[in-house]
């Protein structure tokens, strides 16, 4: 299976802002072929465990560039089952599989790289001119409008 190497630098983050060493930025998921394997971090959207999945376990993860749906089988599930379950952001590795337009991340290897988020609440982090400018869309109008 090929494997492929995390970018060395993804997109930029805010001035400041930590991430996650080593992670293949979701937007660029459609890069590496299908079965490389490859690393991922993201604050953690969505967990799901169906009762007709035979204990397969559906994470969502998202990060600045967009998402990245996990499938944590259950033998994975077993290993990392602290990190599944109770981890705010999360760095996967695993195979990517993919089907058409759709792509999943059958999970290898979970860590929850949660105190990651705690380093956002120090003091010298938290001023307001360290925001990223951002735009946002009236729900109403749908006009867009630059927020600072």
């Amino acid at each position: 299976m090929p494997q492929t190497s995390a970018p060395t630098a993804g997109p930029p983050a805010p001035m400041g802002w930590p991430r996650p060493p080593a992670a293949v930025p979701a937007a660029w998921l459609d890069r590496p072929p299908n079965g490389a394997r490859v690393t991922v971090a993201g604050l953690v959207m969505l967990r799901q465990r169906p009762g007709t999945a035979k204990g397969v376990i559906f994470v969502t993860l998202e990060d600045e560039t967009g998402t990245c749906n996990v499938i944590v089988w259950r033998a994975i599930y077993e290993r990392f089952r602290r990190a599944v379950i109770a981890g705010r952001l999360l760095r996967v590795t695993g195979r990517i599989q993919r089907e058409g337009a759709v792509l999943h991340l059958l999970a290898e290897v979970v860590e929850d790289i949660s105190p990651m988020l705690d380093d956002l609440l120090r003091p010298e982090r938290c001023r307001a001119g360290d925001q990223p400018e951002t735009t946002y869309a009236d729900a109403r109008t749908g006009r867009v409008a630059d927020q600072k």
